[in-house]
């Protein structure tokens, strides 16, 4: 497998795992009937559980950008060393994210998003000027 297929499946694999940590407190508050059902006033979940539920849905929401843009790149032949090397920042970037995200730590939030960011436009630039 190509270095940037194996980051976007690193990308769309961390992404998909990302819930299990706050479904697991959301088990732990609500107790498994309330989790699976539709509970009309539910205790709220640990802060932090709500900051990577957050996380989690972010990265879903730019993980369809990038991975869009990463296999028309691919499709495209247009796979130059700025876009691997925009997988792996992709992937990291994600990480760094999530994990800041979800532990109150806000600059480096924002520097994982905007790595993200950057990221994605580099594989963008890659693919307008091919």
């Amino acid at each position: 497998m190509n270095t940037e297929l194996l980051y976007l499946t690193y990308a769309a694999t961390f992404t998909a795992l990302m819930f299990l940590p706050y479904v697991l407190n959301r088990i732990m508050v609500w107790g498994l009937t309330d989790t699976v059902g539709y509970p009309d006033n539910p205790k709220p979940l640990a802060p932090w559980a709500e900051r990577l539920r957050k996380a989690h849905a972010n990265a879903v929401e730019n993980l369809a950008v990038f991975a869009a843009l990463l296999l028309i790149a691919h499709a495209a032949g247009a796979v130059v060393p700025a876009v691997v090397n925009a997988a792996i920042l992709y992937f990291w970037s994600r990480v760094v994210h999530a994990v800041a995200y979800t532990f109150k730590w806000p600059w480096i939030r924002t520097f994982g998003f905007f790595g993200g960011f950057i990221a994605q436009m580099m594989v963008a630039v890659a693919l307008l000027s091919h």
